[in-house]
């Protein structure tokens, strides 16, 4: 068997690994929208998001021996763009329905090929043609009447975040051992957190925390170690821009999982939406001379 061979089946074995990661994580992270939305009415965004982070952190604690100035910096970085993600995506599930806050989250699907394009990387027609087909079916199942509120503004601000995060984290995953890399960043997002949480403590909210160890276990170990260490390997092998078309089955497992655990509405617009959303899917892994082309700002690079 030709060298050249087997560096191509070792390459393709890491890709599909890598989208079955970022797969997990899509699933995960569909369970965490309506569990987060039912939990901040209960208790403050703040210590909701310090509460999961400091769970996730200290399961990790072990790995954060034998660091350096490099994987220091580059945790930092994902460490702070991670914060203003789940800051945003807390405050906003406070007013903002779950469905829809799923919905935005799905535009990641363009702007983090968009944002990827400013800085060089290429673009792809059927990354475009892809996006169009998911954003339609997701708008289609998601969106509800209704002009945007505060927190509709709020997740769009997560979604943002989240692309760039995607894109810092494609370029320093590479760079590290992903176990220090996702104790460093976990334990920067507990510390700001825990600050942010401060002015909310208070004896209720210990109690009201008592009263929902379970679902803030579940959102710290899975919702939060989970995914930010799957993502982390997932994105060594594909790319951030791959690893958002793969993320547009988030809106639709949330709609799932919205109307199973919230009652909320699941009826023909998801019937409708969800052939959509796995056509855009598919289209993203598809092989054609057609599709397959890079664009550059509208213009065809050949």
């Amino acid at each position: 068997m030709k060298l050249d061979d087997c560096t191509q089946r070792t390459q393709n074995a890491l890709h599909i690994r890598g989208i079955i990661a970022i797969a997990i994580v899509t699933l995960i992270w569909a369970t965490t929208f309506p569990l987060t939305k039912d939990a901040v009415t209960s208790f403050s965004p703040a210590v909701l998001t310090a509460s999961r982070f400091t769970v996730a952190a200290a399961i990790f604690t072990p790995h954060l021996r034998s660091l350096n100035v490099q994987i220091l910096r580059d945790g930092i970085v994902l460490g702070l763009l991670l914060f203003a993600c789940f800051a945003f995506q807390a405050r906003g599930l406070e007013t903002a329905n779950a469905n829809r806050g799923g919905f935005i989250f799905s535009l990641n699907v363009i702007i983090v090929p968009l944002l990827g394009a400013l800085f060089g990387q290429p673009l792809l027609l059927k990354t475009l043609l892809a996006a169009g087909v998911a954003l339609t079916g997701i708008g289609i199942m998601c969106w509800e009447n209704g002009s945007l509120g505060m927190g509709d503004l709020l997740l769009f601000g997560d979604t943002f975040m989240y692309g760039v995060y995607m894109l810092v984290l494609q370029q320093t995953a590479q760079r590290h051992l992903t176990l220090s890399l996702t104790a460093i960043q976990l334990w920067i997002v507990a510390v700001l957190s825990t600050i942010w949480a401060v002015p909310d403590l208070s004896v209720g909210q210990f109690e009201t925390l008592s009263n929902n160890y379970g679902i803030v276990l579940y959102l710290g170990l899975v919702g939060t170690a989970g995914t930010t260490w799957l993502e982390t390997i997932g994105q060594q092998w594909i790319s951030a821009s791959e690893a958002a078309l793969l993320c547009i089955l988030d809106p639709v497992l949330t709609s799932v999982f919205s109307f199973w655990l919230l009652g909320e509405k699941f009826g023909v617009r998801g019937l409708i939406g969800t052939p959509l959303v796995l056509t855009a899917l598919i289209l993203s892994q598809s092989k054609s001379q057609y599709i397959d082309r890079k664009l550059i700002f509208g213009g065809e690079h050949v």
